[in-house]
């Protein structure tokens, strides 16, 4: 299954509002302990590897060997001793002493490719490994990554045998439901062309798409139904990412890009878009109420906790990617209830590509040279996040 756990005390805290009394105590555990921090890794399952995440002091210098048992990284900072029994794909325990980190391999893994990623984005750094299935080949079964800024990872170079990542995109509206329009754009148009853009981009690379709508439809005429389609896509056991893409519209002074995650709105945001992007009306106040519940049951639940900071990961790198293609306004990455990524058991985000409204942004999304800036921006992001050239 396409999902993320965390065995230890290694998931992300993040300060929320109004948390039930239970979620509160669990939550003030976990953060007010900084020992823990350099602890358990994190870990997601995905459709062609297991990734491992291990948050460190600062960013450090690696050294990898791979064989057909274990992967072992040798790191220039100390960590916490620790070692335990580990449930995915691939992996069957781990162990960490001084500056080693060691992870036992299961039968017919013997692939590994580790990086050290700095802090940025309000993250730490993060020792990543990713173990993938296959016997050992040589000196190509790993590829140990120096840090280096942006943080990418380079793909071991025999990995035929692997099957290819997928990856779920959502033109937003669509068929009846055309959207924000303005006099310039309308939003299904927008949304259509920069997905199928962004797929041409991904096959390239390697990467399987799945298209919500690769025409101008609809899955359903009702919308809660439509919503409730394309989601259930997010939830896919073989989907590695979920992106959903809108148009925003709004005073016409209001422009630039911005990205979601699921959760509650910010303090001092409002929940009109939301309502706007589940539908409008009597059935987006539902939807968003019904969404709003989930993020707020979320709280309490600190496996999603640590399901949703890979979407946190995905968004980030999504919202920096595009502001760098586009040189567009940069609203930030930001959470909100959206019904259609209300489920994190696969990374899932929604980006608003800009304001259609606006008197230079919106001609600006007619265009088809912009558009493809904004695809080629959005498929960089999702080949980073899935460690693919």
């Amino acid at each position: 299954m396409n999902g993320f756990f965390s065995p230890g005390t290694g998931g992300a805290c993040r300060r929320t509002r109004r948390p039930f009394p239970l979620t509160a105590l669990l939550l003030t555990a976990l953060c007010t302990f900084p020992q823990a921090v350099h602890a358990a890794p994190r870990i997601g399952t995905h459709d062609t590897y297991t990734r491992l995440v291990f948050d460190l002091p600062r960013t450090s210098s690696l050294d990898v060997t791979v064989t057909a048992q274990s992967v072992t990284v040798k790191l220039g900072v100390t960590l916490k001793s620790e070692q335990g029994a580990l449930k995915a794909a691939g992996v069957t325990a781990y162990a960490m002493s001084g500056g080693t980190v060691t992870v036992t391999l299961a039968t017919g893994y013997g692939r590994a490719k580790a990086s050290v990623l700095p802090a940025e984005g309000g993250q730490g750094a993060r020792l990543v490994i990713d173990v993938l299935k296959g016997p050992p080949s040589s000196a190509a079964a790993v590829e140990a990554t120096p840090p280096r800024r942006t943080g990418t990872v380079t793909r071991p170079a025999s990995t035929s045998a692997l099957r290819r990542p997928r990856v779920v995109l959502d033109a937003g509206h669509g068929g009846i439901d055309p959207g924000m329009s303005s006099r310039w754009v309308v939003e299904k148009d927008v949304t259509l062309d920069v997905a199928l853009r962004t797929r041409t981009e991904l096959l390239r690379h390697g990467v399987d798409v799945t298209m919500v709508r690769s025409t101008d439809t609809q899955l359903s005429r009702t919308k809660r139904t439509d919503l409730d389609g394309r989601s259930r896509l997010a939830t896919s056991g073989t989907v590695s990412a979920y992106i959903s893409i809108h148009v925003n519209s709004g005073a016409s002074a209001a422009q630039g890009i911005e990205t979601y995650y699921f959760g509650q709105p910010l303090d001092g945001s409002n929940r009109s878009l939301a309502v706007a992007e589940n539908g409008g009306g009597s059935t987006g106040e539902e939807l968003t109420r019904r969404a709003a519940s989930s993020a707020q049951s979320a709280l309490g639940d600190i496996l999603s906790q640590a399901k949703l900071s890979f979407s946190r990961d995905l968004a980030r790198r999504v919202q920096a990617s595009l502001i760098s293609a586009t040189g567009a306004h940069n609203r930030g990455v930001l959470t909100d209830a959206f019904y259609v990524i209300k489920n994190p058991t696969t990374p899932a985000v929604l980006v608003e590509l800009g304001y259609g409204s606006h008197p230079t942004e919106g001609p600006k999304l007619a265009t088809v040279v912009y558009r493809e800036r904004l695809a080629q921006g959005l498929a960089r992001a999702i080949l980073e996040f899935l460690h693919t050239e």
